[in-house]
């Protein structure tokens, strides 16, 4: 495949518009100077553009999902996203390139001490809409009720408002708003593992996403990803 055919695929506008959703603070945060984005997928997204020889666009979102609807509609060309076999029908999805956690945050005081006494009638849990997370206790959860929140930010404040019984979401986000908080407790096991990959809508064809799979393989083994979480200084997230 040439180079100008990659960069039809990947960039027909001529510059590449990457999602960057700064609802999750293992990928994307903003700059508390200036707002802007930056992070592991900032960093990924400028060598991505500087390979395709193109200027970079970073469309920053709040929400894994409206990541996912940006790039399935053709308003971004590539995203990071959690591997999930919902968002695997419009999107063509990299192997992992970081490991991270879902966990569930309860009070203090909670009867809950680990992630089967969650499952139970009567349970009420916080949950990002459209993330991950949400996704995957849709389909796992049979007796709790999950309360889904506009942004995965907000999880906690939700249930802490909404006197809800447990809030989900990945483990630094949860560890980050129980510090704001006082009375609340870390669930430690996780219930799943959040696979973090790019993508790039199966709508862009074959050559396209086999070229993005190539280059987060490049990355992965070139030690690039643990660089970055080591520049960013995140914790707790595994490189794929």
């Amino acid at each position: 495949m040439s180079n100008g055919s990659i960069l039809a695929a990947l960039a027909p506008t001529g510059t590449l518009r990457a999602t960057i959703n700064v609802g999750n603070p293992i990928l994307a945060g903003r700059d508390a100077t200036t707002g802007a984005p930056r992070g592991v997928s900032v960093d990924i997204a400028r060598e991505l553009a500087r390979r395709l020889a193109t200027s970079l666009e970073c469309v920053v979102v709040d929400a894994a999902k409206k990541s996912v609807e940006t790039v399935a509609s053709g308003q971004a060309d590539v995203g990071f996203f959690a591997v999930d076999p919902v968002r695997g029908a419009d999107i063509a999805f990299t192997e992992p390139y970081v490991l991270i956690e879902g966990c569930y945050l309860v009070r203090q005081d909670s009867p809950i001490r680990d992630n089967s006494a969650v499952d139970t009638p009567g349970m009420r849990i916080a949950a990002g809409a459209g993330s991950a997370y949400d996704l995957y206790l849709t389909r796992e959860l049979k007796r709790a009720t999950l309360v889904r929140v506009a942004t995965s930010p907000a999880v906690v404040d939700a249930f802490i408002e909404q006197a809800l019984e447990a809030a989900a979401g990945v483990k630094q986000q949860l560890q980050a708003d129980a510090a704001r908080h006082r009375g609340l407790r870390l669930i430690a096991e996780p219930f799943m593992v959040i696979r973090q990959a790019m993508g790039v809508a199966k709508a862009r064809g074959d050559c396209a996403a086999r070229y993005l799979r190539a280059f987060v393989d490049d990355l992965r083994a070139s030690g690039f990803v643990r660089e970055a979480l080591a520049r960013h200084g995140i914790q707790g997230a595994t490189p794929g």
